[in-house]
Formats: structure tokens, sequence, C-alpha cells
């Protein structure tokens, strides 16, 4: 059940994803220069509704003007690890989505160790996800430019909870960018 609830939380987080253009640069992040998300609180606190299935009521509406404005595909790529607790994490999904309002309610949900309700199907067009190898690896390519969030959850061989990484990135067209998922 954690499995299947680590999934969905990973594909809602990343609701959302834009494109590139050719790659023409390669670039490592260094991980001082990611971005750990830690979205400040609401003025408004978010009211949960009864849980469906252990997930909450999303309470931003699927904003249709701005995905309007972003590119599905492009040429950018990211590739990197996920790791928990110095682990690998082998077949486990990476999604990249991008930043938005409604993406970012998911992610701060997420964060907080919540589920929000799945995701509007036009949002998860702009969703980019693929799986890790046997060694935690990953790689998304047909990125578009703009800023993203990428995620990727396990079972914390400490711990035993579901781990929930989630970065911000910003792309360029063609660019290629290493991003670990590691906690």
């Amino acid at each position: 059940m954690k499995g299947i609830v680590a999934i969905a939380l990973l594909g809602i987080i990343l609701t959302g994803c834009q494109g590139m253009a050719p790659m023409t640069t390669t670039q490592r992040l260094p991980p001082d220069d990611i971005e750990i998300i830690d979205i400040e609180p609401r003025e408004q606190p978010i009211q949960e509704a009864p849980p469906a299935r252990g997930r909450i009521s999303r309470q931003v509406a699927f904003p249709v003007d701005e995905y309007a404005e972003l590119e599905k595909t492009g040429s950018a790529v990211i590739s990197g690890r996920l790791t928990l607790s110095g682990t690998p994490m082998a077949n486990r999904p990476v999604s990249v989505a991008p930043v938005t309002t409604y993406s970012a309610e998911a992610a701060e949900q997420a964060l907080a160790g919540r589920a929000v309700e799945p995701a509007d199907p036009r949002a998860r067009e702009y969703t980019h996800t693929t799986y890790t190898n046997s060694n935690g690896y990953y790689r998304i390519g047909g990125l578009p430019s703009g800023e993203f969030y990428v995620s990727g959850s396990g079972q914390d061989p400490v711990s035993g909870e579901t781990g929930v990484v989630i970065r911000q990135v910003r792309l360029s067209n063609g660019q290629s960018l290493e991003v670990d998922l590691s906690r």
C-alpha cells in the first residue's frame, strides 16, 4: 500500500511539465545550487476535506491560462540519482512538472506528508515521468525551458517511511542538468 501511495504522491506532485530546445550545453548543478522546496505557510490554512482514500481535496483550481502559456516538450534533459539514507532507490518513479500554482499546492502537501486528490488530466499532459534503474539512476529528456519540480519517492531503508524528495530547478533551452534526489 505504501508503494501505491508513493507512486500516486509522485504523480500528483509533478502534474505539469515543459519542453526545451536542442541540447547545446551540459551543466552539473552543484548541490548548493539546487533549491530544496520549503514553501511558506499560506495566510489562510488549507481546509482539509474528509479524506477520500487517504487524500485531501485540492484548494487550487486547475489554472487553464497559466498552463496555456507553457510548452509541453523540448530538448532539455534532466538526469540524476534517487537515494534515501544513502541507499539507491531502484525502479521508483521520478517526475518533472512545471512550477505552477497548481503544482505548488501538491508539492506543499507532499512535503507535509499528505496526498492531494488526483491531478486534473490537463496538468498531466505537462508532466514527464520515468523510473529509476536498478542503481537508482534516471534520465528524462524532451523537456522545455522553464522552472520545474523534480521529485522522487521511495521507502526509506532506515525509517521504513515513504520519503519524498522534491527539488526546484530552472532549465534553459538545450541544457542537460544533473539533479540528484537524495535525503
